[in-house]
């Protein structure tokens, strides 16, 4: 097959072995420190494979805001007004439900949501510990993540952001065993 490769199935081909489990496990201390060295996939199916993938996870991930949201279950605390004002979200100790305040809360979270990493923690901790009401000590400059125009933002991008773990979680589980070099004797 005579085809070349673009710039965007190189890009895609990148972002595909960035995502690898064992690549990950292998280069983390040299992740933490240097630029990736990136492996030459060792066949054309597995260059195709990390490419489409990573296609997949860079859409995903750009395209975060216009998902449909994970089918949460909304429990709504009776004789407390509905309200979607998030001062601090609270994960429940088994990380099955958010508390997102008194009135609302989410169950029925998925524990593949956790396998997807943003460093040291969940994409759902970082949207947690990120969007709470905050005021700087030094300044007195309050931050609120909560939108007066659309009152259900917050709510929504947890939805979107589960989402975006669990389809990204089954992305990356697809992937080839080996992430590249030279031929081995790779078990499929």
């Amino acid at each position: 097959d005579d085809k070349k490769s673009t710039k965007w199935d190189i890009f895609h081909y990148v972002y595909g072995i960035l995502h690898h489990k064992g690549y990950r496990e292998k280069f983390a201390d040299n992740l933490k420190r240097e630029l990736p060295r990136i492996p030459l996939s060792s066949s054309r199916s597995d260059f195709a494979a990390f490419r489409d993938a990573g296609k997949s996870l860079a859409k995903l991930h750009v395209e975060y805001e216009s998902l449909k949201e994970w089918p949460l279950k909304w429990i709504e605390t009776p004789g407390v007004p509905l309200s979607y004002r998030v001062e601090k979200m609270k994960l429940a100790k088994d990380k099955k439900s958010l508390i997102l305040n008194d009135s609302l809360t989410l169950e029925a979270i998925p524990p593949e949501v956790f396998d997807y990493r943003l460093g040291n923690r969940s994409a759902l901790d970082w949207i947690i510990d990120q969007y709470q009401v905050y005021t700087d000590k030094t300044s007195g400059i309050t931050s609120d993540p909560n939108r007066a125009d659309d009152p259900e933002y917050i709510v929504r991008l947890v939805g979107q952001v589960i989402r975006v773990s669990v389809e990204t979680v089954k992305i990356v589980n697809s992937l080839p065993k080996s992430y590249g070099g030279p031929p081995s004797s790779k078990t499929k």
